[in-house]
Formats: structure tokens, sequence, C-alpha cells
């Protein structure tokens, strides 16, 4: 048997990352999300004021951290245009399927493989009065870490930034990934949370700025301790470094 095994496991494993895999994994995942959505009994808040927002300002940078990604799609109405920066690995993929077919547009880049692409790719999609939306602690972590991008793409444009986060009551933690992802269950009660926008002024220093980005961890980190709060769930923290699957990632500037 452990022949065999090791005869079919490669092949598998190769059919398991092709386009056609990634399509109807993601396809799989997009059904999941909307049946979770359309049977969770939510308590929202400032997601009506989070179009506003859009309209006052021709766009917003939208971020969440990589554990909370799978449900933030089901509030989006496709009144505006968002497009949202996704890393080119295997979980990438999965996600930029889910979000395409809630109308989500991608951009493929991360901190750590094409990021002047994608960089380059939201500075365009902002520009043009869309709205964007960043994984600031993908694709690897650490877990619920700032990184700069949101920071330099509000202080270049005038883009407010808005947190968003979710929580539902009957949901299963994946205690062994880096990101503590959170999966759902469906017929639950859950919360969906946008905060405040923050601004960026264009003239700050780079002092300022890093007092904006721990400022920025902060509000996201509050919001979604609030949403697990709200629905009696015991908040996940971020990763402190003695986590032995971090993985370390480089600086985005």
């Amino acid at each position: 048997m452990d022949w065999r095994w090791k005869f079919i496991k490669r092949p598998l494993k190769k059919i398991g990352q092709t386009k056609a895999a990634m399509y109807i994994v993601s396809g799989i995942v997009y059904l999941y999300a909307k049946l979770v959505g359309l049977t969770t009994s939510w308590q929202t808040k400032g997601v009506d004021k989070f179009y506003h927002l859009i309209k006052e300002n021709n766009g917003v940078i939208l971020v969440i951290w990589h554990g909370r990604a799978l449900m933030l799609p089901y509030f989006y109405d496709r009144s505006s245009e968002l497009q949202a920066l996704v890393s080119p690995h295997r979980d990438g993929r999965i996600i930029a399927g889910l979000l395409q077919r809630f109308g989500i547009g991608t951009i493929g880049g991360s901190s750590n493989e094409n990021a002047s692409g994608g960089a380059l790719g939201l500075m365009h999609t902002i520009k043009r009065e869309a709205s964007i939306a960043i994984i600031p602690d993908g694709p690897r972590g650490p877990r619920m870490h700032m990184n700069k991008s949101p920071i330099y793409f509000a202080q270049k444009t005038g883009k407010p930034i808005v947190c968003g986060a979710y929580s539902i009551k009957n949901s299963k933690i994946i205690e062994k990934s880096w990101d503590k992802m959170m999966v759902p269950f469906p017929f639950s009660e859950g919360v969906c949370l946008i905060s405040d926008p923050l601004f960026i002024p264009a003239d700050a220093s780079e002092e300022e700025l890093e007092k904006y980005r721990i400022q920025l961890e902060d509000i996201l980190n509050q919001t979604t301790f609030e949403c697990d709060n709200l629905t009696g769930r015991q908040p996940i923290l971020p990763d402190d470094g003695s986590e032995p699957h971090k993985i370390k990632r480089k600086k985005c500037s």
C-alpha cells in the first residue's frame, strides 16, 4: 500500500494545484459561504456607512485579517468597483475565485511575490475612483500584524482606510493554521463590523506613518475582538512570535 500511495501522491498533488481544481474548490467555498451568509442571523454595524464613504470619497481602502476573509465578501453589494490584492499561492487562488464569484475583482501579488506589480495594480485601481481591499497580514503572517501598504496607499491617494471583521457564534478555528482561520457553520448568529475611517495626511513623516500603522493595527484588532466578544467567542490574539509555524514575512513599504 505504501509504494502505491507514493506512486499516485505526486500526480494527485499536481492535479490539486491546477486551475481547474482551484476553480472547483473556490466554487464549493463560494456556495458554502453563501449558505452560511443566508442562514446566519446577522448583527451589522458600519456596513451602510461603508458604502456612503465610498460615494463621498470616490473609493476607500478596506483592510481585513487573513483569518476573517471568508464571509466579508458576502456583504458586498456590487454597487461600486472593488479590487482585492490576492496572493499567487494556492490559498490566494482559492480566495481569488471566491471573490470573483461575489463580484469582487482581484489583483495578483503579495508582500512576498510580485509586490511591485500588485502595488501598481492597486494604485491604478484606486486612482480611477474604485475601492481596494488589502489583507495586511497575508499571505503567511505574522497573524494580525499590520504592514505599511494600506498606510502608503492612503497617504498617496487621500482615500480613507476602514477595517472590516466578522465573527459567527458556531465556528471552527483551525488552530494549526498560522492565521487561525475561522470556518463558520450555517444556521448560527453572526456579527459584521466596519470601523470608522482613518485618513493619513499626505505630508506625514516616516515617524508619523509608523504611528498610523500601529493605530490601524489596533483598530483592526479591536474591531475583530469586538466581533468575537459580541458572539460570545474567545478572541483570537495576534501572533506574539512564539508560534513554531510562523514564517517571517518580508517588509512591505
